[in-house]
């Protein structure tokens, strides 16, 4: 059965692990003491031999073999073989976990949905779950070596109450190649829809919300018959087989004691019992054994699922909810905390100090504003009053571009005329007053202000004597009705806030 040690690391304290090291089912000494046994012996085995049978001769060339085999360990890349691997087969071992199929959501659907307090209700609500439980016993009778053994035969399953006689012959006449798990299914479907027709089903929303959570319980049986059928490639478990079985067969050689090459060497400490590398095959074998145990989870290992106790949990609890719970309800009344605002359930001796916490309302919560009140004054912003952008900024792009030119910068009065007025000497006032002005800021808007204004007074005028682009205020209403229509061109990308439009005759 599956290990549980839950409640023993429920509460972190001092030595929480290490009193886990000293349980024998489930453990990594169950699983790795034959091969930890083997390598000691081996190792020993060859400690011998070279301590007492070699000549000097032989000892040398010993020497220089397990100088090479010590060194040709750290071109396996041990860790990082292994990591990958256990990784991929603990992540494949839960989702197999979870595709086992349990009908708790089902059963609710059934005990809400299919309708009848008569023998015939009943009879109907206690045929879709069995076809449920049944699915799910032959797909685990596929897949799980502890169900087979306790349905070795449909005779068996049978007699455990999940199919009738009629049921077997209908089941053996369907001639199929592949494994018929669904059958159940279909007759669970059919089934259903001939309950809608009757009645016992009121309405197509319940129908199908009945249809779909059987979809989910069919697809959960199909991925165990999947995992089942692909595996994890095998050359990977092969490499890594291979890798650890080739690192532990350099260090029984390159780990031994040896004796100085020459005379007046120092060699290394005689250590009878090599305990660094013994630790060593304990993790990374250990590591292996892990992934070795986990791989297929429907045996009948110390941590295999316990496939049985879920079949008969499942069969008993869904038959409960569909037969002894339908409409069988406790009565209705008011509860204790009827005229209390605020519900607060009683706390016992030993849970009495959790009041006194405050309630979590936010990260943020606590937190201090500065002092500074000018700080926590509301700021209006006024999205029509423009920004000043440094011209700085122009000189690392080719192009000129709307947001840092300083012709469009020189511009953003004349598209506001509302939001500026001049001074007396007829100049515009800064939109930041507490900010000293750049001479040199000023003087190239200028320039280019000129540059603009020869540039219009260069271009040709259209009816009317005026350039484009411009309107003299001389015109009166009669003449602006005489004037042609005039098509105007949107601006570029580099003449947006403020720019001239262009207009030309149709």
């Amino acid at each position: 059965m599956t290990v549980s040690y839950t409640l023993k690391v429920a509460n972190s304290r001092f030595g929480g692990f290490s009193k886990l090291l000293f349980r024998w089912k489930g453990s990594i000494y169950k699983l790795l003491y034959k091969e930890f046994i083997v390598f000691v012996v081996l190792y020993a085995v060859l400690s011998l031999i070279y301590r007492q049978l070699l000549t000097e001769e032989q000892k040398r060339l010993y020497t220089k073999v397990a100088q090479y085999c010590n060194r040709s360990t750290d071109l396996i890349p041990m860790s990082f073989v292994l990591g990958f691997y256990v990784t991929l087969i603990v992540n494949r071992w839960w989702a197999q976990y979870t595709s086992i199929p349990l009908p708790d959501q089902l059963m609710c659907v059934i005990s809400s949905n299919v309708h009848g307090k008569d023998e015939r209700g009943r009879i109907l609500r206690r045929t879709l779950i069995r076809y449920a439980n049944l699915s799910a016993v032959l797909i685990l009778r596929s897949v799980s070596t502890r169900v087979l053994k306790r349905f070795p035969t449909m005779d068996h399953v049978v007699e455990a109450g999940f199919m009738t006689q009629d049921e077997r012959k209908k089941f053996e006449s369907l001639h199929s190649d592949f494994n018929k798990y669904w059958i159940p299914c279909v007759w669970f479907t059919n089934l259903a829809a001939q309950a809608r027709r009757d009645g016992s089903i009121r309405d197509d929303v319940a129908l199908r919300l009945l249809m779909d959570e059987l979809n989910l319980y069919r697809a959960k049986c199909s991925m165990l018959f999947h995992y089942d059928w692909i595996s994890i490639p095998l050359v990977y478990t092969q490499v890594v087989t291979i890798a650890v079985y080739s690192f532990f067969a350099f260090c029984l050689i390159g780990r031994q004691f040896l004796e100085p090459l020459e005379p007046g060497q120092e060699g290394d400490l005689d250590m009878y019992i090599p305990l660094s590398t013994l630790l060593q095959f304990f993790f990374y074998a250990g590591w292996l054994k892990v992934a070795e145990q986990i791989i297929n989870p429907f045996g009948e290992d110390d941590d295999d699922f316990e496939t049985n106790k879920l079949i008969d949990r499942n069969l008993q609890v869904s038959l409960l909810s569909v037969d002894d719970m339908y409409q069988n309800l406790p009565p209705a009344v008011k509860d204790k905390y009827w005229n209390e605002s605020t519900a607060q359930p009683p706390y016992t001796m030993a849970t009495a100090a959790e009041t006194l916490k405050p309630s979590f309302l936010g990260s943020t919560f606590d937190m201090r504003m500065c002092e500074d009140t000018e700080q926590s004054q509301p700021a209006e912003a006024s999205p029509s009053v423009p920004r000043i952008h440094t011209p700085l900024l122009s000189r690392f792009f080719t192009a000129a571009s709307p947001a840092i030119s300083i012709k469009n910068f020189g511009r953003g009065s004349r598209g506001h005329p509302h939001l500026w007025r001049p001074r007396a000497d007829g100049s515009f006032p800064s939109p930041y007053p507490n900010r000293s002005e750049d001479p040199e800021l000023v003087a190239r808007i200028e320039e280019e202000e000129t540059e603009d204004e020869e540039i219009r007074a260069s271009e040709p005028t259209v009816p009317g004597g005026c350039p484009r682009g411009t309107r003299t205020p001389e015109t009166s209403e009669t003449q602006r009705k005489e004037l042609p229509l005039i098509q105007v061109k949107a601006p570029s990308s580099d003449s947006i806030g403020g720019d001239r439009l262009e207009a030309w005759e149709p």
